[in-house]
């Protein structure tokens, strides 16, 4: 006989299906009207601005020529933290902002996919930089934003002299992912959705 559990309050709830848990949220309660949820969203807003400050200025100390070209820019999206988590399936996802002009042009999510060996959770920082108009007017317009299907981008290299690779530098999308250590090498960001936030 297949029994049916579902549980929910304040925090996390599980479902069991047949034996099999899931840990799911419950967002039971939850609001987004009020003095409280705007004070919520400014919070976050906060969090993502200093948490892309950081990640800026990690990125322009470790890679010689990124502040050069975050100059020649059009808009830079910063994504502070990335997390992944998964056991062969997993997947990644994290919220950052949008630079354009010294100002903020509006918060996104990015949220991908993957499939491999993958135990615990990682974190890493995420910056793409427009460097030309129209990929960055693309960006701006669109209603749900694919890596690969909308834009290439071209994850940036590190030449021999330890500087910033020319070609790179050249794509109109170029894309930097960091940990604690510096700059990633061979990461894909084939598939990776980035939508607006509301906040």
């Amino acid at each position: 006989m297949k029994r049916r559990t579902f549980l929910s309050g304040g925090g996390a709830g599980l479902v069991s299906l047949s034996g099999l848990s899931l840990g799911v949220l419950s967002l039971a309660g939850c609001t987004t009207t009020g003095p409280s949820a705007a004070t919520d969203k400014a919070a976050k807003r906060r969090e993502i601005d200093a948490g892309a400050n950081d990640t800026l200025n990690r990125l322009y100390t470790s890679v010689k020529g990124s502040h050069d070209l975050a100059n020649k820019a059009r808009g830079i999206l910063i994504f502070p933290k990335l997390l992944s988590a998964g056991f062969v399936v997993g997947g990644e996802y994290g919220d950052g902002v949008l630079r354009s002009g010294g100002a903020d042009r509006g918060y996104y999510r990015a949220i991908s996919g993957s499939v491999g060996w993958q135990v615990g959770a990682q974190s890493k920082a995420f910056v793409l930089m427009f460097l030309t108009q129209d990929a960055y007017d693309k960006f701006v317009r669109s209603n749900g934003w694919q890596v690969g299907a909308d834009a290439t981008v071209a994850l940036a290299t590190i030449g021999a002299n330890g500087q910033l690779d020319t070609n790179t530098a050249q794509q109109p999308i170029v894309g930097f992912a960091l940990t604690n250590a510096g700059l990633m090498a061979g990461l894909s960001l084939e598939g990776t959705k980035i939508s607006k936030l509301d906040i």
